[in-house]
């Protein structure tokens, strides 16, 4: 037997509704659902859309002083599959997955995947891949365009060979991508070029040197005031050696007058030693400063050079507007690496055109294999579902598919549709717009009795599939599910006979009335009881001999 990549193994609900405690045990095939007009079924349906992810309030609490609780346990065959999910949240991830949902009396819910804390979107979008709940009316995955591409698709086997072809598309349009930014790249620089060859041209030609703007201001204040300033070295070079009385000689004359001191007290060496110390330190700052006289010279002509290349840099630094030498030479940097960039941006171009056609055609020859292979699946799956149809109750429905081409997508450039016709007269149209719930659920019944050894379906839940229909019908629906059952978890809750039959399991849901409260329960029946309650469905109560026959009949024991 078929192994589900997960089922529901145990359902636990505490103070919900009539519902005091109930915990219910589910087998991995099919598993019906039974019990009289108001005797619970909704509630445990609406027990069991609290850990999918649905919305509560604070009435669902039988016991306002008491939460309500809720507990799902899944085995999980494949649990690679849910990794990425489990690390994205930081949880723990094991073979079993526990759901729990608490509400309180206040109205204020929590939801809990192995006791860690998680919100409401992310419990749906782990639950989604867990439970498929199909309720009367409840008909949009049906006729999503998605889902029908996927029915077609997982007939064709063609899931490798999407991948394949997704994977051509995902680089195409990245590539496309990169294309796009680099024609715009090219596009704006081709409206700032000249201007900016222009910019680097200025830079260029003054040919500034790191810190020279800065140097050369100081230079100029030098050589501005270099007539005061030779003077004043005049001055300090007389002070020193040259005038009457210079202060290099009088150093001298105190080293002299020292030495005769140090005779009687050799303590004065030390003062003597420092004194003649500063006597040679001062001459040879006499002697730097006469050489300084020869080096200065007022030079009218470099004055006005240092001038009218200070006021280039300068006039620079305000039209790019900076302060320093530096943000120059980075402006000039920068251009130059602009300018050449574009030199190879022609050839990059030229390069990812050529990839990017490339690519183009690899993406529309595997997109034709897959119209193709889609195309062929049309008439065996439209015959087959016909088929199903007419078995279920529904002898002039019918369906057809069309296969419209459009840009190319995720999936190739096919637009899927499932039309209906529930009345056979050839008008078909678009499923949501013309089918009634329960021709929907049975339809939706009939694609996924074909599609479930292909496609990886989650535990299924239908809720009521067999509104208005009995007899043959009923069973030939029985007979779908329990061929489902056969190759994944599905449960079932029903009216008829014909369906309850077939189940692998049969839970059935009554009231029990406790003074003045009310409650619900649920407790799986034996072979025994199953006939018995089978034939109670057929005949009414006490049943029948005929009554207890044909529900064995049914139940083909």
């Amino acid at each position: 037997m078929y192994i589900a990549k997960a089922m529901l193994n145990k359902l636990e609900i505490q103070n919900y509704i009539l519902i005091d405690h109930l915990s219910i045990d589910l087998s991995a095939e099919l598993s019906v659902i039974t019990g009289e007009t108001g005797a619970g079924k909704s509630i445990i349906m609406g027990a069991l859309g609290l850990i999918l992810g649905d919305r509560a309030d604070s009435t669902v609490c039988r016991n306002a002083e008491k939460k309500c609780f809720i507990e799902g346990t899944f085995q999980l065959a494949n649990k690679e599959q849910y990794q990425a999910f489990f690390e994205a949240n930081d949880i723990d991830l094991s073979d079993e997955l526990i759901i729990r949902r608490e509400i309180s009396a206040q109205g204020k819910s929590r939801a809990f995947i192995n006791d860690t804390p998680i919100n409401l979107n992310e419990l749906k979008q782990l639950t989604s891949q867990l439970v498929d709940l199909h309720q009367q009316f409840d008909t949009l995955t049906l006729g999503d365009t998605d889902f029908q591409r996927t029915v077609i698709d997982a007939l064709a086997n063609l899931q490798k060979e999407v991948i394949i072809y997704q994977g051509s598309f995902n680089s195409w349009k990245e590539n496309e991508k990169k294309l796009n930014d680099l024609l715009t790249q090219k596009e704006a620089f081709e409206k700032t070029e000249s201007y900016n060859k222009f910019l680097l041209e200025e830079l260029a030609e003054l040919n500034l040197q790191e810190n020279e703007l800065e140097d050369i201001e100081k230079e100029l204040k030098f050589l501005e005031n270099a007539v005061q300033i030779k003077s004043q070295i005049d001055q300090s070079v007389q002070q020193l050696e040259n005038s009457d009385n210079p202060i290099v000689q009088q150093i001298k004359q105190i080293s002299i007058t020292l030495e005769s001191i140090v005779k009687w007290q050799p303590d004065f060496e030390g003062l003597l030693l420092r004194l003649k110390a500063a006597q040679i330190e001062l001459a040879d700052i006499s002697t730097e400063l006469s050489a300084w006289q020869d080096k200065i010279d007022f030079d009218e002509n470099k004055i006005v050079t240092i001038q009218e290349r200070l006021s280039q840099g300068y006039t620079l630094q305000k039209k790019h507007k900076v302060q320093s030498t530096a943000e120059l030479l980075s402006i000039q940097a920068q251009l130059e690496k602009e300018l050449e960039s574009v030199l190879n941006l022609e050839e990059s171009i030229e390069k990812l055109t050529n990839q990017v056609a490339d690519q183009s055609k690899l993406v529309a020859k595997l997109a034709k294999g897959l119209t193709e292979k889609r195309t062929k699946q049309v008439d065996p799956f439209t015959k087959n579902v016909n088929q199903l149809l007419h078995q279920v109750g529904m002898p002039n429905a019918k369906i057809k598919v069309t296969i419209d081409q459009v840009a190319y997508n995720q999936f190739g450039q096919d637009k899927i549709d499932i039309l209906f016709d529930a009345n056979n007269t050839n008008r078909f149209e678009p499923i949501r717009k013309v089918a009634s719930g329960g021709e929907l659920s049975r339809l939706m019944l009939c694609i996924k009795s074909l599609v479930a050894k292909s496609v990886d379906l989650p535990t299924m839940i239908f809720d009521e599939i067999d509104t208005g229909i009995s007899g043959e019908p009923a069973k030939q629906v029985g007979l779908l599910l329990q061929n489902l059952g056969q190759n994944r978890q599905v449960l079932c809750i029903t009216h008829q006979p014909q369906i309850a039959a077939k189940g692998h399991t049969h839970l059935y849901v009554y009231k029990e009335q406790k003074g003045a409260e009310t409650q619900t329960h649920l407790r799986s029946l034996s072979q025994e009881e199953r006939v018995q309650h089978i034939a109670r469905m057929i005949g009414g109560d006490p049943p029948s001999k005929s009554a207890l026959d044909n529900a064995k009949e049914l139940m083909a024991i």
